[in-house]
């Protein structure tokens, strides 16, 4: 339902703050994956991995940068992250989205002036922890923010285009570490550090100037500040019937969605968005996202043409990211997912061949050629996933939840996302060391089981309403209708009985 709205300086201003909140997420993102690489980051905090990566004398080419410590600064960021995805949860109910977003900006500075300021590595993973927190709680908090702030007609087109900003945020990042890396003086990669304090200063500037969502207060008990905030985003007094549009949809919290979700009927869509947010995390991506400057010193490339590599491929990953905007929704949910699934199996059987021929434990000169077939096949990787498992890992959960369940799935959703990023990052150096070429093997292999995955136990979603899922979709899946049919039939039978 359409409602009379108009574009009021309030929503512009609500617009930047998410578009700033979502590229500072994605900043800190790229930020990490260069800095990490540096040699003069390495020199003070890591000197055992600088020695390794500048002698001749180390046991394997691709162990030169497996160190847990230096992994820490790295997945450190996204386990905070998991933790502070908890605490927001109730925070926002109680305080709202706006302070929320104040508190997630004040994280953030707080982690930035650690980190940009550090002198060991102590206060570095302590400073990529509160970085985490904050990450943590503005990306709970501002797409909720912008949902019910942006009026009904443009929410779902902001929505999706406010997301991109995180893959522009990892474009503009290592941009800048390329700049950054050719500065002299040893403090390069304090200045891309300290450079991501300036969309959280926006971020948490701005938020003192917009108010809280009409919902919020509404939900809260406030009515008439509700009512006097949506007159004014709204730009109009006519807002009586978005006002009763809000308070009638507001009800009373669902008791126990977490055992809700643990219902037997509800045994699909848990098992499928739990298996999502693995199967994500296992193709490999963050692997590559996270460890891109270092996989390619890894296979020879010097520090100039790793930071280089690592900004075409965030350029990939945001064309790619930006082509789904404009066609997921046009195939099949399966369709997407089978045909990404082929292309990044096919490339990464490529990129291992050609690391098994060319790449030994003491010689890891590629040459040319074979160069630019590894930065061609993962280029054509990060592409593939990013219009598919990029986009639809996280809206296919979004979309097989019943309201009975559906915080709690959401939840579990993104915690089991967050935990396996950090289980990835932590690991990736670690079993490049010791898988070497088979590193993508592994992924590979994964990759294979996720689409066989697809083709036997995913039903197609597209274009069923959620609460028709069960109806039209779990009741008639060769696998999913034992979960569906038997509860509901005693509990239509107890319910003749009474």
């Amino acid at each position: 339902m359409n409602f009379e709205a108009k574009i009021t300086p309030v929503v512009i201003v609500s617009c930047i703050l998410a578009v700033v909140g979502k590229f500072m997420i994605g900043y800190g993102v790229g930020i990490c994956v260069g800095v990490t690489s540096m040699d003069d980051f390495l020199k003070k905090f890591s000197p055992v991995v600088y020695n390794q990566t500048h002698s001749e004398n180390h046991d394997s080419n691709y162990c030169k940068y497996d160190n847990q410590k230096l992994q820490l600064v790295t997945s450190s960021h996204y386990l905070a992250g998991l933790i502070a995805t908890f605490l927001a949860s109730h925070t926002i109910r109680k305080l709202g989205h706006r302070l929320n977003m104040i508190i997630a900006g004040m994280f953030y500075l707080a982690g930035v002036v650690l980190n940009a300021s550090a002198e060991n590595l102590c206060l570095v993973i302590t400073g990529r922890v509160l970085l985490g927190c904050g990450v943590g709680i503005a990306n709970l908090a501002i797409p909720l923010f912008l949902s019910e702030i942006a009026p009904t007609r443009n929410r779902g087109c902001l929505n999706v285009l406010i997301q991109l900003n995180v893959s522009i945020g990892i474009l503009i990042a290592n941009l800048i570490n390329y700049g950054t890396n050719q500065i002299e003086g040893g403090w390069g990669w304090r200045l891309s550090v300290g450079l991501t304090s300036v969309p959280a200063l926006i971020l948490t500037g701005g938020s003192f100037l917009v108010t809280d969502t009409p919902k919020s207060l509404i939900e809260r008990g406030l009515l008439e500040d509700g009512k006097a905030v949506l007159r004014r985003i709204r730009g109009t007094d006519n807002i009586d019937s978005e006002f009763n549009d809000i308070f009638l949809k507001i009800k009373p919290p669902i008791e126990h969605p977490f055992q809700n979700l643990l219902r037997r009927r509800n045994r699909p869509p848990l098992v499928i968005a739990v298996l999502f947010q693995i199967f994500q995390q296992l193709t490999g991506i963050n692997a590559i996202i996270f460890y891109a400057p270092v996989l390619f010193n890894t296979l020879g490339f010097n520090n100039l043409e790793s930071l280089c590599s690592a900004v075409l491929i965030a350029v990939i990953n945001f064309l790619a990211t930006f082509i789904s905007i404009y066609y997921f929704d046009k195939f099949k949910r399966r369709s997407l997912l089978l045909q990404a699934g082929f292309q990044m199996f096919l490339s990464q059987i490529v990129i291992a061949t050609v690391l098994r021929i060319n790449i030994t434990d003491h010689s890891s000169h590629l040459g040319i050629k074979y160069a630019i077939i590894v930065v061609v096949m993962l280029c054509s990787f990060v592409a593939a996933f990013g219009w598919s498992w990029g986009v639809l890992g996280w809206l296919i959960p979004s979309e097989i939840f019943p309201l009975e369940a559906r915080s709690a799935g959401q939840s579990v959703t993104v915690c089991v996302n967050l935990f396996f990023t950090f289980v990835i990052a932590q690991a990736s150096l670690s079993m490049l060391c010791h898988l070497k070429f088979g590193i993508f093997l592994f992924f590979s292999g994964w990759v294979l089981v996720m689409s066989l995955f697809v083709v036997f136990f995913l039903p197609e979603t597209k274009n069923v309403p959620i609460e028709e899922m069960s109806n039209r979709v779990w009741k008639h899946h060769w696998f999913w209708k034992r979960f569906i049919e038997p509860p509901i039939e005693v509990e239509l039978s107890s319910d003749l009985t009474r």
